[in-house]
């Protein structure tokens, strides 16, 4: 199992948390690959814990669906259905859309100019070929719209999916990083829509700025 010594972890984080943080990114980055069996003695050394914060790590990303845990056998990281894009996105475009919709009422001038720096960081790391970092500045931009619309469910239900999503947009930001220019232009698209108090048609493009890659990626992959 091939676990990478150049990383950096969160500060302040317990054991478990970090423990969890670390081998969750390391699943959605590709440093572990689907099928691949995790073993906790290992992720223990690497991560310089002992063994009983991985065990509770590894259980929390069980829930999340993220890995497959089979007692007195083996833990491996799930593997990627295809399908599941056609699944995951659909519904996480209607909640962001809905959140988008939401928030273009609420919104105040200083929430637009943040979104515009989130998404200026956005296009600046897809430039600089940095898929995580540019995953990270897009779901920031999501993220905070999400939050503005100051809906609780369409936050925790968001957040559920994204973990999910979380590995196929990472697939689609390594691989194919001319078409992730569009989402660029999208989200100021959303930008000025939201400018000009227009929630219809912001909560559309927000829909097309989701779908359109989900499409993309399920030829992809």
């Amino acid at each position: 199992m091939p676990i990478p010594s150049d990383f950096s972890s969160p500060s302040r984080m317990s054991a478990k948390e970090r423990a969890y943080a670390q081998i969750q990114r390391w699943i959605i980055d590709g440093t572990l690959q689907p099928k691949e069996q995790l073993i906790d003695a290992e992720l223990a050394e690497a991560l310089g814990v002992s063994r009983t914060p991985i065990r509770e790590a590894l259980l929390l990303l069980e829930v999340q669906g993220l890995v497959e845990v089979h007692p007195g056998k083996a833990t491996i990281v799930k593997d990627i259905d295809k399908d599941d894009i056609l699944k995951l996105y659909p519904v996480f475009a209607s909640l962001h859309a809905l959140a988008t919709e939401i928030t273009t009422s609420l919104i105040l001038p200083e929430q637009i100019e943040k979104l515009k720096m989130l998404n200026a960081r956005f296009a600046e790391s897809i430039e600089n070929k940095q898929p995580y970092q540019a995953m990270e500045m897009d779901e920031q931009f999501h993220n905070l719209i999400v939050e503005l619309s100051d809906n609780l469910y369409i936050s925790s239900f968001s957040t559920t999916i994204q973990t999910h999503i979380r590995r196929f947009k990472y697939v689609f930001l390594k691989q194919h990083e001319t078409s992730t220019y569009s989402s660029v232009q999208e989200h100021a698209a959303i930008i000025e829509a939201m400018e000009q108090s227009d929630p219809i048609s912001a909560s559309a493009i927000m829909k097309q700025n989701l779908l359109r890659p989900m499409n993309e990626l399920y030829k992809l992959i």
